[in-house]
């Protein structure tokens, strides 16, 4: 088979001679291949097309194509190879790879999808999905993953569970970020909320058709939306947040490609997902040439306005914040963060843990708490709904003033203050005397050696009647004196002079003399 290119120099040169044997001359071919090629140009064919040649499998085409068709392109050329050899075939494998790849291709071409650009329009459509989120202390999360076709404004929101509440809240969220919520438009256009068919949406299908779960539909419809469903095993339908649930999770799942450390905390994975929030939706977008924050800005005329309050139905049961920041479900007290008490918040269980709601001051529901299961007279706390708190015996031990004669006496310094702790402490008598006395020497003195004398007190505990003065006396007096120190050639410490015979055998005394025979001597 000549390429392309020698088979337009044949005909070129036909054209130029007008004679076989001389257009094959210039061309150095056969004659006959010369008048081959310009009777297929003159028939209308391509000249470059291959010419069927009769082959060993083609007695077998019809039944390589029934098994293509059979298992809808999906059978395997040595499956078909095997059943055509028992069938008679002589041939080798390569050549039945080669007619299957064709049988293939051609059972493709008539079945090909077929897609047509999608248009975006501003509200047209709100897609949500869920994702595999890091992992955090040994326990599994979600990603909330939501997306605005029109503007690319894309909603990420770490959860724990995939329950009917936990969408609830995450479908407020995001309305609440957006600003608005799709709604149907004048003239019958759908706008609607795009989602899989998770059990949350989705409870059955009926010939086909979805079943909407009856809870949901009540939250769309509280937002004066509509949920709708793709079609099943087909995310096609629904491919930007197929396409932002990847992005997030190649940002936010710890990896090697993107270096991030895990996460020690829930609200470390939250602060994550904000940060991916704001640098997705402030930097230009590949497609539009501009960023998705400013195009939500004019879409949002084509959004509905928010209810002031949210779906709270599907949250539990309501329960009030006691001024111990706890709450009472079964007869068990639970925790919530502080900063709700005297406010009301939306308890359920789900599982072995209760779940706590609370409405933000956006107007948003969010999870506020989560514990496990408690026992009646055993209190479920966590340390982080309360306020961090001063050493309690620390804020015993610190005086107030209550009197003009307290405040004056406090006010001479730190030194007042421990001398009037420790004095308390000791139990000496006469403070309130002691005091004034103090008062009346700062006049005499500048109180801040009478608070320095206070001070020395306090240390050495010394209460006395005339203690005070006595300090005082002694540091005015030395106040500029030079420490003394004592010299190094003369010491209390016992030497080591008496040990000096320490194991040796002491000489035999001497036989004592008389009187009488000193005198002799």
């Amino acid at each position: 088979m000549k390429s392309s290119r020698e088979i337009m120099e044949i005909l070129e040169a036909y054209d130029l001679t007008g004679s076989y044997r001389a257009a094959a001359e210039l061309a150095g071919c056969d004659h006959h291949t010369v008048a081959r090629y310009v009777q297929m140009r003159a028939a209308g064919q391509p000249p470059d097309r291959r010419r069927h040649r009769a082959r060993a499998i083609d007695d077998f085409l019809p039944k390589i194509e029934e098994l293509v068709v059979r298992s809808q392109g999906k059978v395997r050329a040595d499956v078909i190879h095997e059943r055509i050899v028992a069938l008679g075939f002589t041939g080798g494998e390569r050549t039945t790879r080669r007619t299957v790849a064709e049988a293939k291709a051609q059972f493709r071409a008539g079945r090909r999808r077929v897609y047509r650009p999608w248009v975006t329009e501003p509200g047209l459509w709100l897609q949500y999905d869920f994702g595999d989120g890091p992992t955090i202390s040994g326990r599994k999360t979600t990603l909330f993953c939501a997306w605005l076709a029109w503007s690319r404004f894309r909603v990420v929101i770490p959860i724990w569970d995939k329950t009917l509440p936990t969408v609830a809240a995450c479908l407020d969220a995001t309305f609440r970020r957006l600003g608005g919520v799709p709604v149907y438009r004048l003239g019958g256009v759908p706008v609607y909320v795009l989602t899989d068919n998770e059990k949350t949406a989705t409870i059955d299908h009926v010939a086909g058709i979805a079943v909407r779960n009856p809870e949901i539909v009540e939250v769309a419809r509280h937002y004066g939306t509509t949920l709708r469903t793709c079609l099943p095993a087909d995310p096609e339908s629904k491919g930007g947040s197929e396409a932002t649930v990847r992005i997030a999770k190649a940002d936010l799942l710890p990896k090697e490609v993107n270096l991030r450390e895990q996460y020690h905390s829930f609200g470390e994975l939250e602060s994550a997902c904000r940060q991916f929030c704001t640098d997705v939706n402030t930097r230009v977008h590949s497609s539009t040439r501009r960023r998705p924050v400013e195009r939500l800005a004019e879409e949002l005329q084509r959004l509905h306005p928010l209810p002031k309050s949210p779906f709270t139905a599907v949250f539990g049961t309501t329960r009030r914040v006691n001024w111990e920041s706890t709450i009472s479900v079964e007869g068990v007290r639970y925790s919530v963060p502080h900063t709700l008490i005297d406010t009301r918040v939306w308890a359920r269980f789900h599982g072995e843990e209760l779940i706590v709601t609370a409405v933000d001051n956006d107007g948003g529901a969010v999870e506020v708490a989560r514990h496990r299961r408690g026992q009646p007279g055993s209190p479920v706390l966590d340390n982080d709904h309360y306020p961090p708190r001063p050493d309690r015996d620390a804020a015993d031990r610190v005086p107030k003033p209550r009197t003009a004669a307290e405040l004056a006496f406090l006010q001479l310094g730190q030194g007042a203050n421990s001398w009037l702790v420790e004095a308390a402490a000791a139990g000496a008598r006469r403070i309130r005397a002691k005091m004034a006395e103090a008062v009346d020497l700062s006049k005499l003195h500048s109180p801040d050696a009478v608070d320095r004398a206070l001070g020395t007190a306090a240390m050495t505990g010394r209460f006395a009647d005339r203690d005070l003065i006595s300090i005082l006396d002694y540091q005015v007096t030395h106040e500029h004196a030079d420490p003394v120190r004592r010299s190094e050639n003369h010491t209390l410490q016992p030497g080591t002079a008496a040990w000096s015979t320490f194991g040796q055998t002491p000489a035999p005394a001497s036989p004592a003399t008389t009187d009488d025979e000193s005198d002799d001597a």
